[in-house]
């Protein structure tokens, strides 16, 4: 599979009934669905899972997604969505690239990115990062070259 970026950390997602709205293709909720499954599975592979969360009191919250659909996608379709940390201040902000692609004819349905803040969890306000966190996602970083 060829994707935007290099070495994206990838899930399998497949189209069900469910995900189909009235015009027959994915609807576009679903989509926002899919990123945040693959962003939390990419935050959990890097060690960063809700248990770490609720230790360290802090999370990654979305404060900003841009999405630009591009193709439909329709029951029992095999995808593939691939993220990327491509800019991250180690302060409060992370942003996160998005690419999904049908394996079956190589078409990419959907380019997003996704801007996260760190939060505290038992307040819900803004906080700076805790050192577990820029250790975490530090080797996930990638620049953006296209």
């Amino acid at each position: 599979m060829v994707w935007d970026l290099a070495t994206p950390f990838v899930i399998d997602l497949h189209v069900v009934e469910d995900d189909i709205d009235g015009l027959g293709h994915a609807n576009n909720a679903v989509y926002v669905t899919w990123l945040e499954r693959c962003a939390w599975r990419h935050s959990q592979q890097l060690g960063l899972d809700l248990t770490e969360y609720r230790r360290l009191d802090r999370a990654m919250a979305v404060v900003r997604h841009e999405i630009d659909y591009l193709a439909s996608a329709y029951q029992d379709d095999d995808l593939q969505l691939a993220t990327w940390i491509v800019d991250w201040d180690q302060r409060l902000k992370m942003t996160r690239r998005f690419q999904l692609k049908r394996p079956s004819d190589g078409v990419t349905l959907l380019r997003a990115q996704t801007t996260f803040v760190c939060i505290e969890l038992s307040t819900g306000k803004p906080k700076r990062m805790p050192v577990e966190f820029i250790d975490g996602y530090a080797p996930a970083l990638q620049l953006a070259t296209s």
